[in-house]
């Protein structure tokens, strides 16, 4: 049965098995945290005999979007046991996401990846350029700007995605 587990409820126990499985499928530990670089708000997770075999990250996130002050959802920290991938946990996982996103108060689920999975649920790539502030070792290192490569977004509320307007994530990317 798949959970949602809000950041806040998150036990001691899960924390750990997030992290061992982020560990597992990004070879990161990404020092031994559950999360890349955000904490984020909301977890959505598979269990199998009590383990956490697949996970999905929720953040809420306000962008700017040309001129406009954007509300998101932002995807991250995708990710199957390669003990039971290619039996369609992440394709349930990420449909309970975008569900669960239509309820919150946003307009687009974005998301950094290339993952033919996000294409076949509604995901299209975009280009748009891109500001964001770079991190590495847990320090802000630089701004930059430059086109996305791996955005991928879905509109929640039947808008278009301004594919010509700038995306500054106002921080890091998720």
């Amino acid at each position: 049965m798949i959970e949602i587990i809000p950041e806040w409820a998150l036990t001691p126990d899960d924390e750990a098995q997030i992290a061992q499985l982020i560990t597992l499928c990004f070879g990161d530990d990404f020092d031994n945290r559950s999360y890349h670089r955000h904490r984020p708000h909301l977890r959505v997770i598979l269990r199998d005999q009590g383990q956490i075999i697949g996970h999905i990250a929720l953040l809420l996130r306000p962008v700017r979007l040309g001129t406009r002050l954007t509300e998101t959802t932002g995807l991250a920290e995708v990710c199957s046991h390669p003990d039971h991938r290619g039996t369609g946990i992440a394709g349930r996982l990420l449909q309970t996401a975008i569900r669960h996103a239509r309820t919150a108060q946003t307009e687009y689920i974005i998301l950094f990846g290339t993952a033919p999975l996000y294409a076949g649920h509604g995901f299209t790539r975009q280009t748009n350029i891109l500001t964001f502030v770079d991190l590495a070792q847990n320090r802000t290192t630089a701004i930059i700007s430059e086109p996305a490569e791996t955005l991928m977004v879905l509109p929640l509320r039947g808008q278009i995605w301004p594919d010509n307007a700038p995306l500054d994530m106002l921080g890091p990317l998720f």
